[in-house]
């Protein structure tokens, strides 16, 4: 097979919060009552996005589970054979298996930053801990912090699923990913969503389209050196934070610290380096 021949790749970071219909943690923690069928409502928003980029000319896919645990789908029930990343300790987190053999990736059912406007189930990988993150001085949710993964490796983000808010912040990031808007979010617990064949349809299209314009589309858009700004919630968490090397406290400011770095894997590892650290003390 020659290179132009070869299957295009695509890269598949699932959460859950931003799956259609999905407005409670009890929907989504696994343990609950309500999360064995909620799910099946994001392995549908999962497959429908593979099934789409099929369409539009993908054909070989991994799907790192992102989610809580990091084991909520069924790997037998995944479309297009995809391989399966699962388990909850991974370096790299959402963005784990991710190189520069990809052609693309798609952020499935994600949600919206706390600090943001009204979005479902908002928070930015740990709402205990962290009240706000700016990148480059712009509020960014999960899906802009995860586009500097992205960036190191060169691969266009070319599809997001969830919410409008969801979509309107990974915007200044990734300006040519796909939105495939599910749900509209009435308060931090409520949302208008579509209903889920609906919902699968909207996916499905916005995947295959996003697959089809790949030759047009770019790494994320980030200025470098990146500066990510952190807001904790206390200054306990704060002062946390700046054991680690690279992480600087803001003066004048108790509760937020900031890192920069020209290397955008550098600044990720960093950061993720400082949720691991003080998850426990937030908990």
């Amino acid at each position: 097979m020659s290179s132009q021949e070869k299957a295009l790749r695509i890269f598949v970071s699932s959460d859950m919060e931003g799956t259609a219909g999905v407005v409670d943690w009890a929907q989504c923690r696994p343990g609950q009552p309500e999360y064995t069928y909620y799910r099946t409502l994001l392995q549908a928003e999962v497959n429908a996005a593979i099934e789409g980029a099929q369409a539009g000319g993908a054909g070989s896919f991994l799907v790192n589970d992102s989610h809580s645990t990091m084991a909520n789908l069924r790997p037998d029930e995944l479309a297009g054979r995809a391989r399966y990343l699962s388990g909850r300790h991974k370096p790299l987190y959402m963005m784990q298996g991710l190189d520069a053999s990809f052609d693309g990736v798609f952020f499935v059912s994600y949600h919206g930053s706390m600090s943001g406007t009204q979005a479902t189930l908002s928070h930015t990988y740990n709402p205990l801990a962290i009240s706000e993150v700016r990148l480059n001085g712009v509020p960014a949710g999960e899906s802009g912090i995860n586009a500097l993964v992205a960036l190191a490796h060169g691969v266009p983000v070319l599809l997001v699923t969830g919410d409008a808010t969801t979509a309107a912040e990974a915007a200044p990031f990734c300006p040519e990913a796909v939105p495939a808007v599910v749900k509209s979010s009435v308060s931090r617990f409520a949302a208008d969503s579509l209903h889920p064949e609906d919902a699968r349809e909207v996916i499905r299209d916005a995947a295959r389209r996003a697959v089809a314009g790949l030759a047009s589309a770019r790494p994320p858009r980030i200025d470098l050196p990146a500066t990510l700004t952190v807001r904790m919630r206390n200054p306990d968490l704060a002062e946390m934070a700046t054991w680690i090397a690279g992480v600087e406290p803001v003066a004048g400011d108790p509760v937020t610290v900031t890192m920069t770095d020209g290397d955008p894997l550098r600044l990720y590892r960093t950061f993720v380096t400082v949720v691991l650290l003080t998850r426990g003390i937030a908990e």
